[in-house]
Parts: structure tokens; C-alpha cells; sequence
């Protein structure tokens, strides 16, 4: 039978009964004969009880130290699991990632995975035993822990499934899997049985919080079937039906895809933008590098960007930051931006929100930005910035509008068909 990855997030793991759901499924796929490693994420609010700790003793904690406060609650979950998975009978080790070696770079609390040796895995698969490994978590080459960042678990489980060329990673959740929109904007949001890597990586960008944005590059980097599955449905329910159930993220070429990509496959939302925009600034080489120079060097990204049209040598440069980086962001330029490019005034505002569609179907179909901006108008929805790429448009919008927009853009795609 087959090899899989099975992740399961910190809501699948939340209580001693959801991990013995969990370890009672795991011992299904086991008993139908496909060799498992499975990969859990601290219990649900664990790693931010973790953090808040931290910051009782030190309000900005050192991030190698926090990083080995942190990585705890993944050993706990993974532990505990492995035991419930030992009382079923069923042969389980549990891992922390430095004792698998998942080697990572040195960049705490952020860090990003070079390498995986998985010769201890194979070994436990061979003699019949199903790994349990922390995720969110590695070792640097100095043999300090680290940890990938939010949704890290999501990154570890594809990048085991890569190293062990597993036939598919399967992420287990809280929902059953990727939808049109966030069903709890718009109640006729239809379930996804298919979509694409490319796809998934769009709407990850633009608002979708179902899978994390890393973990999608890594697997479509690597080419590794990824089904997006809930974990709160009957355990016991056969394997037959839950190998066809979710949503499975795959490619273009993938002979299961419909013929037809839909013309736009789903709209996402993102709330925590915020714009900024540099007034009367210079229109000549190098003035875009010394606004965007000093936000990149402090780790701050930049999303849409749009340049006003020029007028007697003087231009306005507008573009989106997350919510939580405006203040700084506004502090860098205004201390160390404004001296040197001479501007008119820097403003920022924090009650923006940016609307995307998404679709592969947009490559081979005219009209598409036209009809979506004819149906924001038609709702007296202004669009204050736009950004596109070959199959992603994207808006930015006053936030209060977010949830209409996305209401009336699913609406007028036709997304709730079937």
C-alpha cells in the first residue's frame, strides 16, 4: 500500500479525546495497510501560552531562547499521541525534530528547512513502526532548536513527504476542506474537490487560511499531493471514503482535472492591510529603492504597489503593508525616508482590506477584470488599488466593504454552482 504524511493541527489535537480520535483514525489507515508518519501540532492555544510566558520575563524575548520555549508544545502533543497510539497496539515513536534532524538555517522563530535526514524513519517504517514527529520545528548545523514560524507544522509534514517521496500529504483541520470563499462570509460557499498548487498558493497569498503560505510553495516546489481533510468527522468512517473526501491540491496536468479549469475558482479576503502612501516625491532613478530600501532591511513586506501618473516631475507612491507593521513602517519613513527624498507628507491608514479572485481558467477567458469591477461599482464598492497576476486580480478596498465584496464577487462568478 501506500506511504502518507498525515498532519494534524492544534484544534485536531486539543484534548486527550481528540487525541485518542486522532490516534483511533491513524490506526485505521494503519490496519488498512499504508505505512504512516505522522506529524502533530501543539494543542490548540499552547504555543501562545508558551509565548505569552516568554514575555512575562522578558517582554521581547531573546528568539533562540524562545525558540526552545516554544518547540515544547509540539513534543507534548507528539508524545502524548504516540502513547494513545501505543495503548490502541499500534507500534508508534515519538520524534522531536533535531532527533529526526530536520536542519534548518539559524533563523529563530523563522527559520526555513535545507535538509532532512530520514534514514530513522525508514527504518521505523520497515520494522512496522509509525513515526510521530513534532512540527514547527528543526536544528540548526550548532545543534540549536529552532522553529519555522506560524503554521511551521503544515511546512514540516509537506517537507517530510517530499524527503520520503510519500504518495500524499494529508492535513488534517478543523474544516473538510478548501472552499470557494470563507463560508462564514458567504453560506453558499461550495466545498473544492480539486485545485490546483498554483491556485492554492494565490489564495494563500490573498487572505486563504487553510493551509499556510509556505507549506504550499514547498509542495508545489517538490510535487507532493496535498489533500486538505477535517479531523472532527468519525474516525472510523472507511478509508475508501475518506482517501476521495476533502479537498486534494494537485497539478494542472493532473489527468483527475476537469478538462475546463472554471474561469475563476475562488475569492478570498485579507482585513489586516493597511495603506501607506509618500506624497509629492521626485520622479527620477533610485527614489522607489530609497522608500522600499529601508522597509525591507527592517523585515517589513510590502504587497500591492501603485505609482501615480507624474505630474511637473512629482509623483505619489501608495502601497499595503500588514496591519500590525503601519506605525513602524510610518516611523521608518518618516525618520529615515522623508530627509533624503524630500516628500510632501507620508499618510497611512489602517482600515483597508484587499479582495481577490482566483482562478486558472483566467488565462484563456477575456473580461474577467472588467466584470469585477463592474460588479464593485455597481455596489458602490471604490477601488482604491489594483493589483493583478496571470491568474490572481486583486483589489484594495475600505475595509467595511470587505464582506460585500466577497458576497457579491462569488455571486456574480457563479461559484456556488456546482
Amino acid at each position: 500500500m501506500a506511504l502518507i504524511v498525515q498532519k494534524y493541527g492544534g484544534t485536531s489535537v486539543g484534548s486527550v479525546e481528540r487525541i485518542r480520535n486522532v490516534a483511533r483514525r491513524i490506526a485505521k489507515w494503519r490496519a488498512a495497510g499504508h505505512d504512516l508518519v505522522v506529524v502533530p501540532s501543539a494543542m490548540a492555544g499552547e504555543t501562545n501560552r508558551l509565548i505569552a510566558l516568554a514575555k512575562e520575563i522578558q517582554p521581547q524575548p531573546d528568539p533562540r531562547e524562545l525558540d526552545m520555549v516554544a518547540a515544547t508544545g509540539e513534543q507534548v502533543s507528539a508524545g502524548l499521541l504516540a502513547m494513545a497510539l501505543l495503548e490502541l497496539g499500534v507500534k508508534a515513536r515519538s520524534y522531536a525534530g533535531w532527533q529526526v534532524r530536520v536542519l534548518t538555517d539559524s533563523a529563530f522563530t523563522r527559520a526555513r528547512i535545507q535538509a532532512i535526514d530520514e534514514e530513522r524513519l525508514r527504518r521505523d517504517l520497515a520494522a512496522g513502526v509509525i513515526p510521530v514527529v513534532t512540527g514547527f520545528q528543526g536544528v540548526d548545523a550548532a545543534g540549536n532548536v529552532t522553529t519555522l514560524g506560524r503554521g511551521g507544522s503544515d511546512t514540516s509534514a509537506v517537507a517530510l513527504a517530499a524527503a520520503l517521496k510519500a504518495a500524499e500529504c494529508q492535513i488534517y483541520t478543523d474544516v473538510d476542506g478548501v472552499y470557494t470563499t470563507d463560508p462564514r462570509i458567504e453560506p453558499h460557499a461550495r466545498r473544492l474537490r480539486t485545485i490546483t498548487f498554483e491556485e492554492m498558493l494565490e489564495m494563500a497569498s490573498a487572505g486563504s487560511k487553510v493551509l499556510q503560505i509556505r507549506s504550499v510553495e514547498f509542495a508545489g516546489r517538490f510535487k507532493v499531493p496535498t489533500r486538505v481533510l477535517s479531523s472532527l468527522t468519525d474516525p472510523l468512517v472507511p478509508v475508501e471514503e475518506e482517501a476521495r473526501a476533502g479537498t486534494l491540491i494537485t497539478f494542472e496536468e493532473d489527468p483527475h482535472m476537469a478538462m475546463e479549469q472554471a474561469v475563476v475558482s475562488g475569492v478570498a479576503a485579507q482585513r489586516d492591510e493597511a495603506k501607506i502612501t509618500v506624497h509629492g516625491v521626485p520622479d527620477r532613478p533610485g527614489i522607489a529603492y530609497g522608500i522600499f530600501g529601508p522597509i525591507a532591511d527592517a523585515g517589513i513586506n510590502v504587497d500591492v504597489i501603485v505609482q501615480n501618473v507624474s505630474h511637473d516631475g512629482m509623483t505619489d507612491l501608495s502601497f499595503t503593508v500588514a496591519r500590525g507593521d503601519l506605525a513602524r513602517a510610518l516611523r521608518i519613513l518618516d525618520e529615515q525616508v522623508r530627509p533624503h527624498i524630500q516628500c510632501r507628507d507620508i499618510t497611512g491608514d489602517d482600515r483597508m482590506a484587499k479582495v481577490s479572485i482566483v482562478g486558472l481558467g483566467m488565462r484563456s477567458h477575456a473580461g474577467i477584470a472588467a466584470k469585477m469591477f463592474r460588479t464593485l461599482a455597481e455596489e458602490g464598492i471604490n477601488i482604491q488599488m489594483i493589483s493583478t497576476s496571470e491568474i490572481k486580480i486583486s483589489v484594495v478596498i475600505d475595509e467595511k466593504y470587505a464582506e460585500l465584496a466577497v458576497r457579491v464577487l462569488h455571486r456574480a462568478f457563479g461559484l456556488e454552482q456546482g
